[in-house]
């Protein structure tokens, strides 16, 4: 898609500073396009650890910035095809391609679908490159999905999640497409559909508006939440399996619950804070499974509003942060300085407590690092407290 020069001039400088790279083209020959060797060097450096297996390959083409910001990562991805299998894959929303690369090998038959010309012929490329035989189609995927004449095993849609007014969706309505408008269709249209929405999402917001919702997974990458996916299917589920899913080098995290547990749960609030804290990793956090992760794991909320856990017995499997208490003090200043004393710098998080981490730094004197933890809560008598504690790493 390039001329030899500007091959070259990509192969050349691939790990090069892009900035300072620009600053050269007074100084290159007529013939090296530097603009579209910037975007492919800028492209290439981008996906390093966000799509490692690609970033190894000099073969691949790279589309602007803002494609490849809201492309999925290679870590989920791959989460999404071991979800998926079957003869025949339709990705409605192709974008840079990343989801259908995946997706596709778990089916006999796959379709990728984009509006973009750009985009649609980065994919053609880099599908070949990669020696997937993917069938793409320029135009618009919405558009084809009322026309298709036989129905496919599984559909998946990734809605751009920027409304009008080029702010996050936090509602289905404010995506485009609009999935509640033909959600119809697609189980018509699909034995399984893959709805990927926005981590800002409200979970049983979405749950309310779409009608064939089997599964939902809540999905981190190294404790960031990162998607929300909803798979439909003609028959759907009253009380839908949530799966909170954590991804992380060395070890993937999975926990699947119902809301109806949740809400069902009977739980002990501690009356102090014990030997262990653990904090929740942020796809449970995200669901809302502040009741039923404390029954399955044997810990004890510190406080209806305080997502923090405690326990005598240290819980190794608990899908979160762990820590050993060292000490615990009231806001009482004699009190408070004996368990800080010495503390110059420390960690704080700050869960159910009236100053903010800014205001609680301010107050304490105490700059932000180091290895101590301070959590900073309202304990179940409704009393505030401070948490000295050291984090216990896992090694998996």
């Amino acid at each position: 898609m390039f001329n030899e020069a500007t091959t070259r001039f990509i192969h050349e400088h691939h790990d090069d500073d892009v900035q300072a790279l620009a600053l050269k083209s007074k100084h290159l020959p007529d013939d090296i396009d530097l603009l579209t060797a910037l975007v492919q060097i800028a492209g290439r450096q981008s996906i390093q650890h966000k799509i490692p297996s690609w970033y190894e390959r000099e073969d691949l083409i790279y589309p602007v910035k803002l494609p490849l910001e809201q492309c999925s990562s290679e870590h989920t991805a791959r989460y999404k095809a071991a979800l998926l299998g079957g003869n025949s894959f339709l990705d409605l929303t192709g974008g840079f391609g990343v989801d259908t690369a995946f997706i596709a090998p778990k089916f006999e038959h796959s379709t990728y679908i984009e509006r973009q010309d750009s985009l649609a012929e980065i994919a053609q490329h880099n599908f070949s490159a990669l020696g997937l035989n993917i069938r793409i189609l320029n135009m618009n995927g919405i558009f084809y999905l009322h026309r298709m004449e036989n129905p496919v095993d599984c559909i998946y849609i990734d809605p751009a999640r920027r409304s009008i007014a080029d702010k996050r969706g936090v509602l289905i309505e404010d995506c485009d497409p609009n999935v509640a408008e033909f959600q119809h269709k697609l189980v018509e249209k699909a034995g399984t559909v893959l709805v990927k929405l926005s981590p800002m999402l409200d979970i049983q917001a979405a749950l309310r508006t779409l009608e064939y919702v089997n599964e939902v997974h809540v999905v981190s990458v190294d404790n960031e939440c990162k998607e929300l996916l909803f798979l439909l299917k003609k028959n759907p589920r009253k009380d839908p399996v949530i799966t909170c899913s954590n991804l992380t080098k060395s070890h993937d995290y999975i926990d699947s619950f119902r809301l109806s547990e949740e809400n069902n749960a009977q739980l002990k609030y501690s009356k102090e804070v014990k030997r262990f804290i653990y904090e929740p990793n942020a796809s449970l956090m995200k669901a809302g499974f502040y009741k039923s992760i404390a029954v399955q794991y044997g810990v004890e909320k510190l406080h209806p509003n305080t997502h923090l856990y405690t326990s005598y017995r240290y819980i190794k499997d608990f899908p979160g942060r762990i820590f050993q208490v060292k000490a615990v003090s009231s806001m009482k200043s004699p009190e408070l300085n004996q368990n800080l004393k010495g503390i110059e710098t420390a960690n704080i998080t700050v869960r159910n407590f009236p100053l903010s981490v800014a205001e609680l730094r301010r107050k304490l004197k105490i700059y932000e690092g180091g290895e101590t933890y301070l959590f900073a809560t309202t304990l179940s008598d409704e009393s505030l407290a401070i948490v000295r504690a050291n984090k216990i790493v896992i090694c998996n």
